[in-house]
């Protein structure tokens, strides 16, 4: 059959500087790191923060999360490392693809603990922060699939048919859903939402943090349900299928708990931060709407002030003219 529409593969997912190779599948995961700091902390200055310590936790987050993500693919695929056959040297290229979402956020945030208990801040308030970030690394990371030629769903004949051509790992090249676009196109969403529910309901206390978790729960679900590569199974569901589902039951769980035992913000997410130490990037636009408030206030006040003086010279000379007034009739009178 001709496809008058599809999504072409790379033709090669490394370029090689001389002896150094350019990985596809790496940038992304880099580029997603540095775009999920950058939202972090222009959020993290929003609600008081200090400018840096999103970046300063991130040292200890992101390795962490690395070796997490990397840990759960072996763990639930070790049958591709340790099986007859197979080098158990593989485990650990991980430029080669393979990392589990779900490890990655478990020990991420083992990592985020110990930078933010060294910082003296609450981890939930940093993971709210940070949580609409976390959706937009995970939908530019989810391009280094596409770069790999992995991940892909069942055959399909929609305008959007990833076109694979490599034949190596088992492939068979053809026309498939790409899952890895749905993914990044749901992740985007996903952020969205954080950032709008943030806003629209103040949530604190980890509660944005557990949103994130739990909308894209549901996106992974369907869109495991897709894909076509080898997984383990347990009632006929993938096994990511049912971790999807725990974990979204975990994460609304969460939620209704925290918004009965401690409802609203976080009043202070960094202890020593004063408001000169907010710099003027995003969140310059909250100290100065905060500060024009202020002005606005202070100018209110002062003209009430001036009115209010006023009113009381008009008064003390109405007194006075009426004194003279009277005392002059008396004079007449005499």
């Amino acid at each position: 059959m001709e496809y008058l529409a599809y999504i072409p593969s790379p033709s090669r997912g490394v370029i090689h500087l001389g002896p150094i190779p350019l990985r596809g599948y790496a940038f992304c995961i880099i580029i997603g790191v540095f775009v999920a700091v950058w939202l972090g902390n222009r959020r993290w200055i929003a609600r008081g923060g200090r400018a840096g310590t999103v970046a300063d936790i991130a040292v200890w987050a992101v390795p962490f999360g690395l070796v997490g993500g990397r840990l759960y693919h072996v763990i639930t695929d070790y049958e591709l490392y340790f099986s007859e056959g197979r080098d158990w040297v593989d485990a650990f290229k991980v430029w080669q693809g393979g990392l589990g979402i779900w490890g990655a956020i478990a020990l991420g945030a083992v990592g985020a603990w110990i930078g933010c208990r060294r910082r003296g801040i609450p981890l939930p308030a940093y993971a709210d922060a940070i949580a609409p970030g976390i959706a937009l690394a995970q939908a530019i990371g989810r391009w280094g699939n596409w770069f790999n030629q992995e991940l892909y769903g069942r055959e399909t004949h929609v305008p959007w048919a990833l076109h694979i051509t490599s034949s190596e790992g088992g492939r068979v090249p053809g026309y498939y859903h790409p899952t890895f676009l749905y993914e990044s196109l749901w992740c985007i969403g996903v952020a969205f939402l954080v950032i709008w529910a943030d806003r629209r309901f103040k949530l604190g206390h980890g509660r944005a943090f557990a949103l994130y978790v739990a909308a894209y729960c549901v996106g992974r679900g369907w869109i495991e349900y897709m894909r076509v590569d080898d997984a383990h199974h347990i009632l006929g569901l993938r096994l990511n299928d049912w971790t999807a589902m725990i974990v979204f039951l975990l994460a609304v769980l969460y939620i209704v708990l925290s918004a009965k035992k401690r409802p609203g913000r976080e009043p202070v997410v960094e202890p020593g931060v004063s408001d000169g130490e907010t710099d003027g990037t995003g969140d310059a636009a909250a100290a100065a709407e905060t500060k024009e408030a202020s002005e606005a206030e202070a100018s209110e006040g002062e003209a009430e002030h001036e009115v209010k003086d006023e009113a009381e010279h008009e008064a003390k000379d109405e007194a006075e003219a009426e004194h003279e007034a009277e005392a002059g009739s008396a004079t007449k009178k005499s």
